[in-house]
Order: structure tokens, then sequence, then C-alpha cells
């Protein structure tokens, strides 16, 4: 697995000095990049062969959430590659071996210029150590949403919501998805299903359904198709 350190900054955190749901993602995502980039497989091998790594799913498994200036681990690595499909997964763990948090996750590999799937070369996963999966209670990655729920207020893409792909970064949606959360919901679990893309200016229509112990939102366009569908569990007490 590959690993990097990190401590707990101010501006990860959230009103309780806990590490942000968002920023938990963001550390994930670098580790990925961080790992591919040594091992030759970043963006100087992507870019000219005009291909991307786009996530199609997350599943996210919370402990706990770490505090400000908490020293953590954070540790990744692949443990599937069937395809244009590679899924990894990811943990945040305590200096002294404490799972804060684990993840699974399912990329596809797109033609940039298309954005169609294409077969991952041999020789870019060659560059990757294939590890056992973790140990963890996985789930689907579809998502079903009951349409009984309300639609909130309406978020416009801005350029902060953008990435280096030039659409909306996979964190940014879940932030999103938060904020359509009841007051005091505390996340337990996570799943998020990307459907498409979101650029700028594009407009994002929250349809938010609370059912039990889990929220649901589906953040869609304008005629009701979806861009991401986000499952929230509560934290168990």
């Amino acid at each position: 697995m590959y690993c990097f350190d990190s401590r707990i900054r101010y501006s990860e955190c959230d009103s309780d000095c806990k590490l942000r749901l968002e920023a938990l993602l963001n550390y994930f995502q670098d580790a990925s990049t961080f790992q591919s980039e040594e091992l030759g497989a970043g963006f100087e091998y992507l870019v000219p062969r005009n291909l991307v790594w786009v996530l199609a799913s997350w599943q996210i498994v919370i402990n706990r959430y770490p505090i400000l200036g908490e020293k953590v681990v954070i540790g990744t690595h692949p443990h599937d590659f069937k395809g244009f499909l590679g899924s990894r997964n990811f943990c945040m763990m305590t200096e002294g071996g404490e799972m804060l948090a684990q993840a699974n996750s399912l990329w596809t590999l797109l033609d940039f210029g298309n954005m169609k799937p294409v077969p991952a070369p041999k020789e870019l996963i060659d560059k990757y150590t294939v590890e056992a999966p973790l140990k963890m209670d996985y789930a689907g990655r579809k998502i079903r949403i009951d349409e009984s729920g309300e639609i909130q207020e309406a978020i416009m893409v801005r350029k902060q919501h953008l990435d280096s792909n030039h659409h909306v970064n996979n964190a940014q949606y879940v932030s999103m998805a938060v904020d359509c959360l009841p007051e005091g919901f505390a996340i337990g679990g996570l799943r998020v299903e990307y459907k498409k893309q979101a650029h700028l200016n594009d407009v994002l229509r929250p349809f938010v359904v609370n059912a039990d112990d889990k929220v649901l939102v589906s953040l869609r366009d304008e005629e009701g198709a979806a861009y991401v569908n986000a499952e929230f569990t509560a934290m168990k007490r």
C-alpha cells in the first residue's frame, strides 16, 4: 500500500474542529495522484496519450473524524483492473494504527478526445502492484432514488468547482450534497454514483429524500437527469 503522512489543518475542519468529509475525499484523491505520479503513471504518462481516469463511484465508511492537529496516515492501492475499469481502496489511519475511514472506488479510463472508455494499456497496469482488497462490507455501485423527495435551491457551477479536467471535481459534488443534509446529521457512511459530468455555468438542482437513518441526494440537470446520486448514512452512536 502506498502511504503518506499528514496533519489535520484548520482549513480542513468544520465548526467542531473535525475533518470535513470533502477534505477526507481530497486526501484520498491526493493519495492516488501521488502514487501514480511516483510510478510514472500520472499526468506525464496520461496526457500525451489522451487518457484520463474518471471516477465512477465511491463507497466510504467513517469510524471517526480526526480532529484539528491530529497526525494521520493516508493509504491507497489498486485491487483490480478489468478492461477500462480500475478499482482502488483508500484508508486514513492514526499514527497508532486506528482505522479512521476506509473507502472503495471504481474508475473508468477514457479517451479525453471523445470521452469514451478505452482498455487500460498493459504497460500502464504493470506500473502498479495490485493488492488484495481491504476488509470492509462492500456495497453495490448503483443508488436508487425514491421519487418522494423535495427539490432544493439550485446550484450554478462556478470556476472554483472545476478541476484540471475542466469539469466539476468529485469532492465538490459531495460538498454540494452535504449542504442539502438536515441540520445535525452526522455522516458515518457515503456512497456516490457519478452519472455524467457538469461543466462551468451548468445548473444543478438537488433532489433530496429523507429515509430513516439515510439521506439521498440527487444532483440533477434542468431536465431531471442526474449528474450525481449520493447516499449518506448516519453515524452509529
